[in-house]
Order: structure tokens, then C-alpha cells, then sequence
């Protein structure tokens, strides 16, 4: 195999990276991409990155500049990405789809630059554009001389924060090769999962494999096309995915691992992905864009128990509630104080169960319904409701109550056209005979169209149809 060559344009960039482009320089003819029916290998990676980077030095992007890029995953944005970051530059991923409106994002970060592609992820532009803000984080951090990635969470407020990462740190996680695999970017650009999964396929000169829309059928397609053998995926898809029954409408015998994460995964959707597909690894990922994302393993039994850590993690439990410490978080929020402890401690707000050395994950003390001072975890609520007859999927959530404090709201996707009253006399019988009075259901409501986000993770203020009106 001939290893590509690094063009000089690259050797006066980021040292910090120079491991990274070694080892894209050592792919050769492998595969690094397929796209839009295309195979791009590595060393089309490398002859692509040196002419972004030849086009960013000619354009006058220095080093500390931040520049918004609005594209989805394609070999070129990776490789845009990249130069970049060589460049020294300060990313912000935009997806089109973003959680974060662009000039909602850009008051938050600033922005001297946009590189935006389109719809095809394959041209390029590259303008100025220059939003002022004044950001002391941001400052100190143009003084260490090391790319920088800004990526934006909606917050439990709704209110969104723009978080800062050391690009260097980001990429150091997946220094050491693993075995390479065959995967589909599901995660977008914009999403710290996203970055993390192309970084970890890459790093190990494994195959991306990108997707138009992140549909079920679109999904399966490019598993039975490309022999997908690593599918991440989000609880709500995976959900969607073996009720609709289009899992067995194609060859998915590829699949040697399919993880999970971002949200809870109901127990019932996990067993019934035991059943579909026996001999494929479940594994259970845990990472918040705060921290980074942890190694994980899930326990044999097919339960939701998981042991996370791995080199550059500690986890400790207070109050019942999960903290971890990471080499890899984030410099901190562009926009919000400080979230760590004096010892670099980050509560990740999430409940757990402990046994032994494995973790069960409840769900965020933001999520928590509080029925008369009673504490009803949504999960539960929507593992129990999915083990019914006629439903196709449920969402539950909130809503104010005089007397209670809140009450457990249950919308709900019918497979076939039911009648409310009927819906919620089913659903108050059913859940009656499984949970505590209090974590029955007050309202049903039908729901109204989908109940997920482009990002495949359930929207939980769609409003649905009333079934019925609270009981008492």
C-alpha cells in the first residue's frame, strides 16, 4: 500500500493533529466513504483535505478564526473539517436541520467566517461573514493555538448553550487504532455523538457510510447496500424501526453491532431487538457533549445495565445521581458559569440505579414528574404502554396540576385508528395492573402526526388530541 503524501500546505498546520493525517496518509486504496453511491478511499481524503487546506490559506482563515459550517455528513465537509481544524480554526458545525437556529447559534459563538455546501454535501463556499461577540472563554482559549469546536445544546430550559471543545482533545481519544468496521453517520454534524462516531471510524481507516435522511427505509437500505456492520441509532428510531417491521423488508445480516444512546431505551424495544436480531451485539453508549462520550458495556443479560468508564473517565454516584470526570470535556459554555466541581466533577443530571459495577439509567432529574411528591420516571411509563396491543409508539410527558403538582400525560401512535375514549379505558386498565396508581396516565392523548425530531429522539410538547380529561 503507498502511503499518500502530506502536501506542504498540511505540514504548517496543527502539530497537535499530525497523527490523525499520518494515518488517513497510510489508507491508501481502503475505503473511506460512501456516498451518494460513490467509494471514496483514503488517499482521495488526503488529495481532498490538502486542497481545502490550500483553499482556506488562499482565502485568509488564520489561525483562532471561527468558521460556521452548514452541510451535513459527506467526504468532502469531513475533509473541509478537517483543513480546518489543521488550520487551526474554530469550527461550528451547522446542520441544516440544526437545534439551534444559525443566527441564534452565531450571537452565541461569533463567527468571522461561513463555509456552507449544499445539499449534496459536494460545493463548497467559502465568505466572510462576520458577527461580532466579545467572548472571554473564547479568548483565552485563541491564546493555547489550538483548533477549537463549538457545538450548541438546547438546555433543559430550552434556552440554548454554546459549548467549546479542544478539537486536539476531541480527536486524542481515537489515537490508538481500533479494528476498522463498516458504519452509518446517523448522529448529525452538529451533535457531539456525530462527531465522535466519524472520528472513531476514520481514526481506525474504517468506512463511513452517509445517508440522504435518516428515514427507516433509508437506514435499512444503506445497511443491505454497503454491509453496514455498525448501526447507531437512537432508542426512538430503533422504536420506530421494529414496530414498523421493515427491519425484515431487507438483508440486514451484516449488522454485527448496533448501539444505543442519547435518550432511554424502553425494555420492551430492547427485547424485541434481542429477538430481531439474535446474534447482534446491543451495546448501550452513554455520553453527554459536556464530558465526551464513555466507553460502555452492556451486561449479557439483555437488560439495560451498563458499565461505563474507560481511560480518561472516573464516574461516581451522589444522591443517587451520576457525575463524571473526563480528560476529554469541554473547555466550558460560551454562554453559562462554570458546571464543574473544584475537582473537575460534572453532574450529568442523570438518575441511576447501581449494582455492582453496572448502571441502570432511570432518566434526568429535568424529566421527572412529580404526582403529589411521588417521582414517575417517563421511561417506565412508556415501557409499560408499548407492551399493549394497537400502539405503535407513546411519549410521555408533563402537565400542571392544582392540586398534584403535575400529572403523567401519555401521547400515544396508534398502528390502527382507535377511538380516544376507548384509548385511554385500554391504557388506565393496562397500567393499573403494572404501576403504582400514581404513575397511571391522567390524560391520554392521540397523537397528531410523529412523535420524533429529524435527530430521531421524541418531541415531548406535541400537544395530540385529548382522549379524555385528567382523572381525579
Amino acid at each position: 500500500m503507498v502511503k499518500e503524501p502530506v502536501s506542504p500546505s498540511l505540514e504548517t498546520g496543527s502539530d497537535d493533529l499530525r497523527w490523525l493525517i499520518d494515518r488517513f496518509a497510510s489508507g491508501g486504496d481502503r475505503r473511506a466513504f460512501i456516498h451518494a453511491g460513490r467509494c471514496v478511499t483514503y488517499s482521495e481524503i488526503m488529495r481532498k483535505i490538502n486542497q481545502f487546506a490550500l483553499a482556506v490559506e488562499s482565502q485568509g482563515i488564520g489561525r483562532g478564526d471561527r468558521v460556521a459550517m452548514i452541510a451535513d455528513y459527506s467526504p468532502q465537509v469531513f475533509c473541509m473539517l478537517m483543513a480546518l481544524a489543521l488550520r487551526g480554526a474554530l469550527v461550528i458545525p451547522l446542520g441544516r436541520e440544526a437545534i439551534v437556529e444559525q443566527d441564534n447559534a452565531l450571537r452565541i459563538s461569533g463567527c468571522e467566517w461561513i463555509v456552507e455546501f449544499d445539499d449534496e454535501g459536494l460545493k463548497s463556499s467559502i465568505r466572510r461573514h462576520v458577527v461580532e461577540v466579545d467572548n472571554a472563554l473564547v479568548s483565552e482559549f485563541r491564546t493555547r493555538r489550538r483548533p477549537g469546536l463549538i457545538l450548541f445544546t438546547s438546555g433543559s430550559t430550552g434556552k440554548p448553550k454554546g459549548i467549546l471543545h479542544d478539537l486536539v482533545l476531541v480527536a486524542e481519544k481515537f489515537r490508538k487504532p481500533r479494528s476498522p468496521i463498516v458504519a452509518i453517520a446517523f448522529l448529525m454534524i452538529d451533535h457531539f455523538g456525530g462527531i465522535n462516531t466519524i472520528l472513531a471510524i476514520t481514526s481506525s481507516l474504517g468506512t463511513v457510510i452517509t445517508v440522504h435522511d435518516r428515514s427507516i427505509d433509508s437506514i435499512c437500505r444503506a445497511i443491505e447496500e454497503s454491509r453496514v456492520e455498525l448501526l447507531p441509532a437512537t432508542p426512538s428510531f430503533l422504536t420506530m424501526l421494529i414496530t414498523s417491521g421493515r427491519h425484515r423488508e431487507f438483508d440486514l445480516s451484516s449488522l454485527r453491532r448496533i448501539t444505543y444512546g442519547t435518550e432511554v431505551m424502553p425494555q420492551s424495544t430492547l427485547h424485541r431487538l434481542c429477538e430481531a436480531f439474535p446474534g447482534v451485539e446491543l451495546q448501550q453508549t452513554y455520553g453527554l457533549s459536556e464530558v465526551g462520550v464513555l466507553r460502555s458495556q452492556s451486561r449479557a443479560d439483555g437488560s439495560l445495565w451498563v458499565r461505563l468508564g474507560g481511560e480518561g473517565f472516573e464516574t461516581e454516584i451522589r444522591d443517587g445521581i451520576l457525575w463524571v470526570r473526563s480528560k476529554y470535556a469541554m473547555v466550558g459554555y460560551l454562554n453559562a458559569g462554570n458546571p464543574f466541581d473544584d475537582e473537575g466533577w460534572f453532574n450529568t443530571q442523570d438518575r441511576v440505579e447501581v449494582d455492582g459495577e453496572f448502571f441502570r439509567i432511570l432518566g434526568r432529574t429535568t424529566d421527572i414528574i412529580n404526582v403529589g411528591g411521588q417521582k414517575v420516571y417517563p421511561a417506565e411509563v412508556e415501557d409499560a404502554i408499548l407492551g399493549m396491543d394497537n400502539v405503535a409508539d407513546v411519549a410521555v410527558t408533563s402537565e400542571s396540576h392544582p392540586l398534584l403538582g403535575q400529572i403523567v400525560v401519555a401521547k400515544i401512535v396508534t398502528v390502527e385508528p382507535e377511538s380516544p375514549a376507548n384509548l385511554k379505558k385500554r391504557v388506565r386498565s393496562w397500567c393499573l395492573g403494572r404501576l403504582a396508581n400514581y404513575k397511571v396516565p391522567s390524560k391520554v392523548l392521540v397523537a397528531e402526526g410523529s412523535l420524533y425530531t429529524v435527530r430521531q429522539k421524541k418531541i415531548r410538547s406535541n400537544p395530540g388530541r385529548r382522549a379524555d380529561v385528567p382523572s381525579p
